[in-house]
């Protein structure tokens, strides 16, 4: 049961770095004065750089979870590097949008 627990353990990482990510951008956000028009606020260089760092360390944390995950034919080493695949994609694709947002 133990291969299980590994097999989640890349979707937990996304799950925690896609809510780390996106606070964080709510944040940022949420600290700006409002808008007097209609043009939406920008993002401040220091908040595109902890958007950018939280980002980087979840995909290191991803690489990390790979390299200590087993290899090998059996489905109890099979299964826990497919999950970690699995989180590092999804991390890769879902934090994507976070990164190239430049307005609240």
């Amino acid at each position: 049961m133990k291969w299980v627990a590994l097999s989640l353990a890349g979707p937990t990482l996304w799950a925690v770095v896609f809510v780390a990510v996106y606070a964080l951008h709510g944040v940022a956000c949420a600290g700006q004065p409002p808008a007097e028009s209609l043009a939406p606020e920008t993002l401040g260089t220091g908040a595109r750089m902890g958007l950018i760092a939280v980002c980087v360390l979840g995909l290191l944390g991803h690489v990390v979870l790979l390299r200590a995950l087993p290899a090998g034919p059996a489905l109890s080493q099979y299964m826990p590097r497919a999950g970690a695949w699995i989180g590092l994609g999804a991390t890769a694709f879902t934090l994507f949008p976070a990164l190239m947002i430049t307005s609240c």
